[in-house]
């Protein structure tokens, strides 16, 4: 039997990009609550202390495990050697917690933090451009790989790896030790073939996001005048279970292609409007069925 972990990430709680999206809540309060609502894992984010002396006995308390979390990369426009000095602190901490990856995002020419810049005005690469990028980001990878944290790269709304074509001409721009993290909400709101992505490059997908979107606010979006943040902010993500992305087919693919791994809810909205212990055990409830019916042993 395949088996599968259940991860939460912290961004329902805070939100690292738009604070005034954000509960009034420790991290202890925090883990304490993904703990009750049944995941055994949480990413990081900005309420996490960076060493485990501090962090170790925190995450004990409640049966919870550093299962990644977000890295703000700029190997796009800078070089290996400012890269390395960059994630020297988080890939150390990353090492030290058994975290199973560092969830590369590219942020250099990305507008995903810009209110002023609508969707429409992403970054684009050109050909030279890509292959360029892809040779840095697989030595980046290598890099990291040797330490013994693997990278998964996130594909991201607003960035220059959006798309579908995107993601294909990335992955083929790239060697072996650079993963993917497959985030089905991401990749929906870019338009992409959820099951097509899937099909084309399971083999390096090493990570899963399972952030749903609401359609309807997804349809209403104007992307020539709003930005990604206006999109969060009008609540277009959410957990699955509420929203209308079809996570039975996707767990399904994955259990076909035998894909093993955490699962995490990452799902970024106003913690006042969707409470987050509330939406995270929605969430675990409607993976737990799912992972069932795909015959997946979710495990601690």
């Amino acid at each position: 039997m395949l088996q599968s972990k259940l991860g939460i990430a912290p961004i329902a709680w805070w939100n690292d990009d738009l604070e005034e999206l954000s509960d009034d809540v420790s991290l202890e309060e925090c883990l304490r609550q993904a703990s009750e609502a049944g995941f055994s894992g949480m990413e990081t984010g900005r309420r996490f202390p960076m060493n485990m002396e501090e962090l170790g006995p925190i995450l004990d308390r409640f049966g919870i495990s550093v299962c990644g979390g977000w890295y703000s990369g700029f190997l796009l426009d800078s070089d290996m050697e400012e890269e390395k000095d960059r994630v020297r602190e988080q890939l150390d901490f990353f090492i030290a917690a058994g975290s199973p990856c560092i969830v590369y995002g590219e942020i250099a020419r990305s507008i995903q933090g810009d209110r002023s810049r609508p969707l429409a005005s992403k970054p684009r690469l050109d050909d030279d451009e890509m292959k360029a990028y892809g040779k840095k980001m697989t030595a980046f990878a290598e890099l990291c790989a040797d330490q013994g944290m693997p990278v998964a790269y996130h594909h991201h709304m607003a960035a220059a790896i959006e798309t579908e074509p995107e993601i294909d001409a990335f992955m083929n721009a790239t060697g072996e030790a650079v993963n993917l993290l497959y985030d089905a909400g991401h990749l929906h709101m870019a338009g992409g073939d959820l099951i097509r992505v899937l099909n084309h490059h399971h083999r390096r997908i090493s990570h899963v996001h399972t952030k749903d979107v609401r359609q309807s606010v997804l349809d209403g979006l104007d992307r020539t005048t709003e930005s990604f943040l206006d999109a969060v902010i009008k609540g277009v993500f959410t957990v699955p279970g509420d929203g209308d992305l079809p996570f039975g087919k996707i767990v399904h693919r994955l259990a076909d292609f035998g894909y093993q791994g955490w699962f995490v809810v990452e799902a970024e909205q106003d913690p006042k409007q969707n409470p987050p212990l509330e939406m995270a055990k929605t969430g675990q409830k409607e993976l737990m069925r799912i992972l069932s019916a795909a015959e997946y042993e979710v495990v601690r």
